[in-house]
């Protein structure tokens, strides 16, 4: 019920709509950290071979688990797009293809601020220096 609570309140902010994904990026990072999904982001996992053995059902069982949970994390990452951008990123099989995606279609900006942040950090250890 607190997972419905959350998106419920990031819906009523701003969604991503390509030029704010640096904010983005940062609030879905917390929020899927928060639900116990970021692991979605970063790892896929494959439906293991069928078979009789306990070892067999127990992979099933784990592997039926994670996709639904990544299927929850899908929601919560198309839940908090425009809606513009939703049809763009439905496909995606799991929530780590879409969110390498974003990163893909949008990442640069992200990037150029890490950049320019990293780029103000030396100078003001130059600065820091001087004195």
């Amino acid at each position: 019920m607190a997972t419905k609570n959350i998106i419920a309140d990031l819906n009523k902010g701003e969604k991503l709509t390509g030029t704010n994904y640096d904010v983005w990026h940062k609030k879905m990072t917390f929020l899927l950290n928060e639900q116990e999904l970021f692991e979605h982001l970063t790892t896929i996992m494959t439906r293991p071979p069928e078979g009789n053995t306990a070892q067999s059902r127990r992979d099933l069982e784990a592997f039926e688990t994670w996709s639904k949970k990544d299927r929850c994390a899908r929601f919560t990452l198309l839940s908090c797009m425009h809606d513009d951008l939703i049809g763009a990123y439905e496909h995606c099989a799991t929530a780590k293809e879409m969110w390498d995606q974003l990163r893909f279609d949008f990442g640069g900006l992200l990037l150029l601020g890490s950049e320019a942040w990293f780029s103000n950090l030396k100078c003001t250890r130059k600065t820091l220096r001087t004195r």
